[in-house]
């Protein structure tokens, strides 16, 4: 799905050389949209620096194909108006009860409060972890550049130091993703060192998984109330699949966003209460204990007829399988 939008970009550098051969400072020729998506109420499900402080919107983030090193210390980042997005209506979870669940962390640019929690993934590997390509950009579509990114496992508590962390030595986010449109939004993390336990198995390419009201369940520590009240403690929540006409209906284009069937999920209730949220972004959903959906955005948090909307992992899965070196 390479729209031939692909940049390749050292962290801590401010070139970056596009497709077309031209450097800029981290530019895609699509400032319109990006600034056009930033004012959108609470699409993304990614914190943002300041929201953690001031109970503000997830912040928005670009494209780009990018294998990406450890640099130097990235400015402050900005958080676009609207509220966030969390796991709403959920229960807490015992990370220990979900070992390839991680949180995301830098506490540069996050704080030291909750770990430096930004947004979560899950192991697909011992190395390797799968998570939401816009959790790794600025909102100007620069990579995100963050010399302690790391990624945080077995901690149920983020105000803990309990479980193990392992720093994130490079990532390659998909060149098709879309920030206009949040599509085809997912990308693979290599970690310095591999982390022990169990890891979750994908779904293959065109398994019927995601029939309506199938249950799934998504796991996070960000917003649980929409209005930045981020979680310190793993929490849950179980939704059911909608269909793709729900879904369409939702979110049929301009402002609020376009449902993609062949690359995007529902999940929701109806009556609204139940949803993944801010810092949940980027965070499995999982339908028959199998890496279904990836956390990527949505109108509001809980809202009544706006499911969240996730990445469709079945769509995917060969090139992510690729992207981490896991292809038989």
């Amino acid at each position: 799905m390479d729209r031939g939008h692909s940049v390749f970009g050292q962290v801590g550098t401010e070139a970056a050389v596009t497709s077309a051969g031209t450097a800029g400072t981290g530019g895609f020729g699509a400032t319109s949209e990006l600034r056009r998506v930033a004012g959108r109420r609470g699409r993304l499900r990614r914190t943002a620096a300041k929201a953690l402080a001031a109970g503000t919107a997830a912040m928005l983030a670009a494209f780009a194909a990018v294998v990406v090193q450890s640099g130097p210390v990235a400015a402050a980042e900005s958080v676009p108006q609207g509220p966030p997005r969390v796991v709403v209506g959920g229960s807490p979870a015992d990370a220990a009860a979900h070992p390839w669940m991680v949180a995301l962390s830098s506490r540069k640019m996050y704080g030291t409060a909750r770990s430096g929690q930004f947004c979560g993934g899950a192991l697909i590997a011992p190395d390797r972890v799968l998570t939401a390509a816009h959790c790794l950009f600025e909102p100007d579509g620069s990579p995100a550049q963050r010399p302690d990114f790391s990624v945080i496992q077995a901690r149920t508590d983020l105000r803990t130091t309990a479980g193990r962390e392992a720093r994130v030595a490079s990532w390659y986010a998909n060149p098709g993703f879309d920030p206009a449109l949040i599509d085809a939004d997912w990308a693979v993390l290599t970690l310095a060192e591999p982390l022990p336990g169990p890891v979750l198995t994908l779904v293959g390419a065109g398994e019927t998984v995601y029939a309506a009201d199938t249950p799934a369940t998504v796991l996070g520590w960000g917003d649980t109330t929409g209005n930045g009240d981020y979680s310190p403690v793993l929490r849950q929540v179980t939704v059911p699949v909608t269909t793709d006409a729900t879904c369409k209906s939702a979110y049929p284009g301009g402002v609020w966003g376009t449902y993609n069937a062949a690359t995007m999920v529902c999940a929701g209730l109806r009556q609204g209460g139940k949803d993944a949220c801010s810092a949940d972004s980027g965070g499995p959903l999982l339908i028959g204990g199998r890496l279904a959906g990836i956390v990527s955005w949505g109108d509001g948090c809980a809202l009544p007829r706006k499911p969240g909307v996730y990445t469709r992992v079945a769509a995917f899965v060969d090139d992510i399988l690729e992207a981490a070196g896991m292809r038989p």
